[in-house]
């Protein structure tokens, strides 16, 4: 398949820089994930690898050929937008093979291609429908579909996954990772739920405003958050921050423990709170405390716990999952 370099990518809007020097290499077969917050750069810089933004200035290598002004259709790259982008006119056989035909390749070709991919996708029931007669994960597929056909160097997906609801998303998801083992593909993907970077990516960069913050495989992140954006970005619920001045902790500024890290007691224990909420999920229980060690703090328990609100209990933090980070936010490593 293809690799991908960027080097010093830079997108300005006037004087407005929503790209400020990206540096990436995806290598040959990787599923790449970007994600971050709502404005951070993170499609804007999958359109610039596309070739549907022009960058202010850096260089965009695929396979090791600069196509930084090379036009969309000639860079090998196929894209799959979340909105679908079906033709409603064509069926899902005319959709999926659209491209190629445009293209001018040949119609067994074609048809040979399209029959692959609906094969990989289980959509051979559907191609004599029309878009219109398919559910929105059926339509997903088909936009998959239609990219696989075209054989390119590089898959681009742009948050395929959020017009779906929760079960699709799933489904979707699955089917998504299954497709990168059987075509051993280079896949970059950009998503705002971090559940869907956990558990696809090979690596995740982690962006915010602008700027890559991180680049590591799910649990590098989760395990060994670089700075406090990372930490409270990657993890649900979000990563506990206490000043460490209140727990009396010296040499570091903020002390980071995940809501998993934490055991209750009714009993005796580290600190002692106050329950304040208790979220019942079946599989978790999640914990709302107020503390006068440790201020707001989220525990999560697995199963199910008989806590109620204004109940007096104990938190134990694990010592070996403490995180620190210094007054630049950044983390202190041991």
């Amino acid at each position: 398949m293809g690799s991908l370099q960027l080097k010093s990518i830079r997108k300005a809007y006037g004087t407005h820089d929503v790209l400020k020097g990206i540096n990436l290499e995806v290598k040959d077969g990787e599923f790449v994930i970007f994600v971050g917050p709502s404005g951070c750069g993170k499609s804007t810089l999958l359109r610039s690898i596309a070739g549907l933004e022009d960058v202010t200035a850096g260089a965009v290598l695929i396979n090791g050929k600069d196509v930084t002004v090379t036009p969309p259709a000639k860079r090998g790259i196929s894209m799959v937008f979340q909105s679908y982008a079906l033709y409603p006119h064509l069926t899902v056989k005319d959709n999926m093979g659209l491209g190629l035909k445009q293209a001018g390749t040949a119609k067994g070709e074609i048809d040979s291609r399209v029959d692959k991919a609906s094969s990989m996708l289980s959509l051979e029931p559907y191609l004599a429908r029309r878009p219109a007669e398919l559910s929105g994960g059926q339509r997903q597929r088909v936009a998959i579909g239609r990219a696989i056909v075209r054989e390119p160097e590089l898959f681009l997906f742009d948050e395929p996954l959020s017009n779906l609801d929760a079960a699709l998303r799933v489904q979707t998801r699955l089917e998504i990772a299954r497709l990168h083992r059987s075509l051993k593909a280079t896949m970059i993907y950009v998503t705002h739920d971090q559940v869907e970077a956990m558990t696809l990516a090979d690596k995740i960069v982690v962006m915010n405003a602008g700027a890559i913050e991180q680049i590591g495989s799910p649990m590098e992140l989760y395990n060994r958050p670089a700075n406090i954006f990372v930490a409270g970005f990657i993890g649900s619920p979000q990563m506990n921050f206490i000043p460490a001045e209140k727990l009396e902790q010296s040499g570091a500024t903020t002390i980071g423990i995940r809501p998993e890290h934490i055991t209750l007691s009714r009993e005796q224990g580290t600190w002692s709170a106050k329950v304040i909420h208790v979220e019942h999920l079946g599989a978790d229980t999640i914990i709302y405390l107020e503390s006068d060690h440790t201020g707001l703090l989220t525990v999560r328990l697995f199963g199910e716990h008989k806590y109620v609100p204004d109940e007096t209990v104990y938190a134990t933090p694990d010592a070996g999952h403490m995180h620190r980070f210094d007054e630049n936010n950044q983390a202190i490593r041991a």
